[in-house]
């Protein structure tokens, strides 16, 4: 069922086990927490209980985030990918998702846009998904311009855990509700 994403330099995939410690690498970094609450993990254990998570999205919604790698080089930058929220958030529910998280070095550098791009290529050419949303940091001025050079409209702002958030919006044309 799970299945690969290619880019013209990427890999995204399903996250395995064995993908912990790059994942700790990059969620341990108070940098790459910024704009998340400032709370960086502190145990591997922490990556351990993200990816099985993950593992349970895929299982119950056929999808979920996706690890990120370099093709030429196999090394892990970070995740990107859908995820289907059943939780409220800005009065929505039952929504596609779409967000991503890099490695620090590896800011600036593209890499999350082709990531975006790809999922939202992805969500609405393969899935058929009638809409994508996404949340963003206000300050997060990286992720903001991301967003909206896949094209997302900005449709507000709200609190959440009082962290002031852009939210972002995009209706797939190709179907008609």
């Amino acid at each position: 069922m799970l299945f690969n994403i290619e880019t013209e330099r990427l890999i995204l995939r399903p996250f395995l086990a064995s993908d912990n410690e790059a994942m700790f690498a990059m969620d341990s970094n108070p940098n790459v927490h910024r704009y998340l609450g400032n709370e960086p993990i502190t145990t591997i254990e922490q990556c351990d209980q993200y990816i099985k998570a993950i593992q349970k999205q895929y299982q119950q919604n056929g999808i979920g985030r996706f690890v990120v790698q370099i093709k030429d080089t196999q090394e892990i930058i970070g995740w990107a990918g859908l995820k289907f929220i059943t939780e409220p958030e800005n009065n929505h529910v039952n929504f596609y998702d779409i967000g991503y998280r890099l490695s620090e070095a590896y800011w600036g550098k593209g890499y999350g846009y082709e990531v975006a791009k790809a999922w939202l290529d992805y969500a609405f050419n393969e899935m058929k998904i009638s809409a994508v949303y996404a949340i963003a940091h206000n300050e997060n001025i990286g992720s903001n311009k991301i967003l909206q050079k896949i094209g997302m409209q900005q449709n507000g702002q709200y609190l959440h855990d009082d962290i002031k958030c852009n939210w972002y919006e995009l209706q797939n044309k190709n179907i008609t509700l």
